[in-house]
């Protein structure tokens, strides 16, 4: 039976030390502070929205609230967007994403400051998951997983490891993230032949898909450590469920995470200390 890799322990850890840094920061005079930039009033938008400002509240970061109309008009979101990224008291902004079709979400990748982009979303952030430079903030989902490999003690240093998925929040960016941990890295993708075979070989296996319960045993091996990333609601089994079959993989790998409880929960913890680095780096 495998080790499961419970979220709750790392995002605890990671909270107790933001708390500590936003209060150091605050002793010197500065509130450490995130702006949520919200368009409508998607559920998923607001179910994060309140998740995010819970944890920042628990860990000594202000959130300020900001929120238009999906049709909102082009300048005016910009203006607001030029806005938070001129005020100095704001250390952090997150700007939800899928922007409405009448914006473009590529500009407001490149207007969103890489010092302010703790969500990870802009072009400056990725370059400096790339280069592995501490130019803005890598995706905070990226994050999360390796704080669980970091937290549970699991080296990458030496390790083969396969990414499933290549998108720009998830799979590239914890690629590289791993790469820099040490590990040889293999990506796969939509067009990779025989991804269960290349799975099998991995020491570390991500699940980054986002195509539910897609991995089953044939990519699974005894050994390996399993980060699933996925979350989706199955209707079948009325429940939550990840990009990976856990009830194939747990009686086979050595450790996994839950889906839930596992990457999931560790994001918001992640975005709070990403704030608080902010912070401090536009203090110095």
């Amino acid at each position: 039976m495998a080790k499961l890799l419970k979220g709750a322990p790392v995002s605890a850890a990671l909270d107790q030390k933001t708390a500590e840094r936003a209060a150091a920061l605050r002793a010197r005079g500065v509130i450490p502070t995130l702006a949520i930039l919200r368009l409508g009033e998607r559920s998923d938008d607001l179910s994060y929205e309140r998740g995010a400002a819970k944890r920042c509240g628990q860990t000594g970061i202000e959130v300020k609230h900001i929120v238009l109309p999906s049709d909102v008009d082009s300048g005016v979101f910009f203006q607001t967007l030029d806005q938070l990224n001129e005020d100095p008291a704001i250390h952090g902004i997150l700007m939800f994403r899928p922007l409405p079709p009448h914006l473009d979400e590529d500009t407001a990748r490149r207007r969103l400051r890489p010092e302010k982009d703790v969500d990870g979303c802009t072009d400056g952030s990725l370059a400096g998951v790339f280069t592995n430079t501490k130019r803005g903030f890598p995706p905070c989902t990226a994050r999360a997983a390796m704080e669980i490999l970091r937290y549970y003690g699991i080296d990458p240093a030496g390790k083969r490891a396969v990414v499933i998925g290549r998108s720009l929040v998830v799979g590239r960016p914890a690629a590289m993230m791993l790469m820099h941990g040490g590990a040889t890295v293999t990506i796969c993708h939509t067009k990779t032949p025989d991804v269960p075979q290349i799975a099998r070989e991995a020491e570390i296996l991500l699940a980054a898909s986002g195509q539910m319960e897609s991995v089953g045993a044939a990519y699974l091996q005894a050994g390996q450590t399993v980060i699933d990333v996925g979350i989706a609601w199955n209707p079948s089994k009325e429940k939550l469920c990840g990009d990976v079959r856990f009830e194939e993989a747990e009686p086979m790998v050595d450790a996994i995470t839950p889906v839930p409880g596992g990457v999931g929960s560790v994001t918001t913890s992640v975005l709070a200390a990403h704030v608080a680095e902010a912070a401090e780096r536009a203090a110095e």
